[in-house]
């Protein structure tokens, strides 16, 4: 009885392998669904379950082993089956004709075209061994690219597994969808952070994350377009190569076109052109390519790019108007953004009237002022970015801009750290940001007020229930019962958890405050340091900075926050409702830092960090109990990278030393807080 139960097992796990790896293929391949999204996230988790329990028959590829936790060692380097070259460009009819001259001239005789969507992202090689995914690599210098296996299988349109058993090298560009791109600098900003400045750039950087949770984060996709070494069963043809891919299982664009003459190929260009904007995904032109694969092999190569394709680039679509307006908006984060306003402008397919400033630096950069004329695009054609200024049609009246040195929101001075390119409101209590405040402050790794989520702070902002974190303690049952869908039993939990959070440790409510740099692993050593509220209240930064780990950007942080008014009130209105205020916790051990991905490691910095200062890492490496140094030796576990890295990323290379790059620590720092 038991084997025969053993065997159902794994024969269910099997199934449910197959089952969902079609239904992916169905979903990402064909563009067809099968099955409702709910039904297949309860396959999955029925898998996830098995496979808990039988960890032993766990195949490769389970669709649960896209993503690893282990971090990447640095990226090996890896030989391509065969060159993957470059194309060279068209920029206008004409050179279109003179490719199209020369091929037949050297074939002899007349030809048929494929043009297809030349997408904006970063050329892959996906290596298949009988069927099976066993490596995927960047182009690199064409002869030789590094391994990014482990990042490309988060990309779920990509097949652990082929439909057939097939072995080769495919090729395909690995891109980030327009509406991801969006939301991603979207969250940046949000966070202080310099937006990416196109799909592109995002989707080479997911690809080199040394974390594959951090890539998958990037949520990109893929389209295949060739193939290299794959046996003499191959397809004769582009077009034929597409319905095989297809039938195999990789995802290819379907967006594409067969064409005999050079009028054929120019009809699509303009129609690409027109269709572009609306399409999900970034593209910078056509690639047009002679269909036949046998003419392509006589064709050739020169020493750079196929004799055989060409690639016909966009011209980057801008447009001008005139700036009217700057306005200043404080995010979630504290964060205050300059948006341009503007006279509204026809721009690829909408009309524009604001346009994104990112930041100061980028203000002071274009030397921006009102009623200036200014040249704008759409970038990762999605949001409007001012590209430059005409200086020489500027009024001689013109004055620089403004910068505003108070937060419009709440009237707190703005800071700017030395070397981030966010202006800040590092006030806690500001109106803008309490949504994100409250629900912080509510968050599990808080005080942890089980049930009352962003959604249910939403609604009780939007009932005037809700200011500060104090209003949650004098919430009553009959209000909670005037809130939408709330019942009964739902305002009982919310108040039996809001209760229970009274008990919580110093340090809960410490970081429960949102204090500008001040983690959870902060909050503790200082809480069990001081270990009263009220200690606090009179605390020094120099007495602070006497806690090894605690620097003086967390300590002027925290005094800062201690010595506002409004913080002050805050905490006499907690102590009121009968908050603990009180550090309830054991004496800190080594143990608390031993779930630090960082503790025990060395650390060395170099080089220009736009997004924190130097000493700003170094003391948050610190706090997570990595040792960081001031050279590069054999002993150094990782290096992390600015702009202009210089000799020690030089010396960091010849020892094999793994390098991460801002933005990579970055995702790392927010996946360890």
């Amino acid at each position: 009885m038991v084997e025969t139960h053993t065997n159902d097992v794994k024969q269910r796990m099997h199934q449910l392998t197959d089952l969902l790896n079609h239904y992916a293929y169905q979903y990402y391949v064909l563009d067809q669904s099968e099955i409702t999204d709910y039904e297949y996230d309860q396959l999955y988790h029925e898998l996830l379950k098995l496979e808990a329990a039988h960890p032993s028959w766990i195949r490769s590829d389970s669709p649960t082993q896209r993503v690893g936790d282990q971090l990447l060692e640095g990226f090996s380097k890896v030989s391509h089956a065969e060159p993957m070259y470059s194309l060279s460009n068209a920029f206008n009819r004409a050179d279109l004709a003179a490719f199209i001259e020369r091929c037949e001239a050297l074939a002899g005789r007349s030809l048929t075209y494929m043009c297809e969507c030349k997408i904006d992202g970063l050329a892959v090689a996906l290596t298949y061994q009988d069927g099976k995914f066993i490596r995927g690599a960047t182009r690199g210098d064409g002869t030789v690219g590094e391994d990014i296996t482990s990042n490309l299988k988060t990309i779920k349109s990509l097949p652990l597994r082929l439909n057939e058993s097939v072995s080769g090298e495919f090729r395909g560009e690995a891109y980030m969808p327009k509406a991801v791109f969006q939301q991603l600098n979207e969250t940046r900003e949000q966070q202080g952070q310099a937006p990416f400045a196109n799909p592109r750039n995002a989707a080479a950087g997911g690809l080199r994350q040394v974390d594959p949770r951090a890539a998958s984060e990037r949520q990109l996709n893929i389209f295949m377009y060739g193939v290299a070494q794959a046996g003499s069963d191959t397809p004769t043809s582009q077009a034929q190569l597409f319905d095989w891919l297809k039938t195999i299982g990789l995802r290819s664009n379907p967006e594409r076109q067969l064409c005999q003459t050079l009028d054929e190929i120019w009809h699509y260009i303009e129609h690409i052109d027109e269709l572009r904007h609306s399409l999900p995904y970034e593209i910078d032109g056509v690639v047009i390519k002679v269909n036949d694969v046998a003419v392509q092999s006589e064709l050739g190569y020169t020493v750079k790019s196929p004799r055989w394709a060409i690639a016909y680039k966009f011209k980057a679509e801008v447009a001008e108007t005139t700036v009217r307006e700057v306005e200043w908006t404080v995010g979630r984060t504290g964060v205050v953004t300059p948006t341009a306003v503007m006279d509204p402008v026809p721009l690829a397919g909408t009309t524009v009237s604001r346009a994104s400033l990112h930041n100061v630096d980028l203000i002071q950069a274009l030397d921006l002022r009102l009623e200036d004329i200014v040249t704008i695009h759409k970038a990762g054609d999605i949001i409007p970015e001012v590209l430059s200024v005409d200086t020489a049609r500027r009024s001689a009246e013109s004055e620089p801009l403004a910068i505003p040195t108070e937060c419009p929101e709440c009237g707190e001075p703005l800071t700017r750290h030395a070397d981030e390119v966010a202006l800040r409101c590092d006030n806690s209590l500001c109106p803008a940001q309490r949504l994100a405040n409250l629900s912080h402050f509510t968050s599990r790794g808080a005080m942890n007020i089980v049930g009352v989520g962003e959604k249910v702070i939403e609604k009780l902002i939007d009932a005037d229930l809700v200011e500060t974190v104090a209003d949650f303690y004098h919430l009553t049952k009959e209000q909670l019962l005037t809130l939408p869908n709330v019942r009964e039993k739902s305002a009982m939990n919310y108040l039996k958890a809001i209760e229970a959070s009274k008990e919580n440790s110093l340090e809960r409510l410490l970081f429960g405050f949102g204090i500008r740099h001040v983690g959870a692993k902060a909050a503790r050593m200082i809480a069990e340091q001081f270990e009263d509220m009220d200690a606090l209240k009179e605390v020094t930064a120099t007495q602070l900075e006497t806690i090894e780990g605690i620097g003086q950007i967390i300590s002027e942080s925290i005094v800062h926050f201690m010595q506002m008014p409004e913080s002050q009130q805050l905490i006499e209105e907690l102590k009121d409702a009968g908050v603990n205020m009180q550090y309830l916790g054991p004496q800190r051990s080594e143990q608390d830092l031993s779930e630090s991905p960082w503790a025990g490691k060395t650390i060395v910095l170099t080089g220009t960090l736009s997004q924190m200062t130097r000493q700003e890492a170094k003391e948050w490496l610190t706090l997570q109990g990595a040792k960081v140094t001031g050279s590069v030796s054999k002993n150094t576990d990782y290096l992390i990278t600015g702009a202009d890295p210089g000799s020690k990323y030089t010396k960091a290379q010849s020892l094999n030393i793994p390098i991460i790059d801002e933005s990579q620590f970055i995702q790392m720092k927010q996946e360890s807080e």
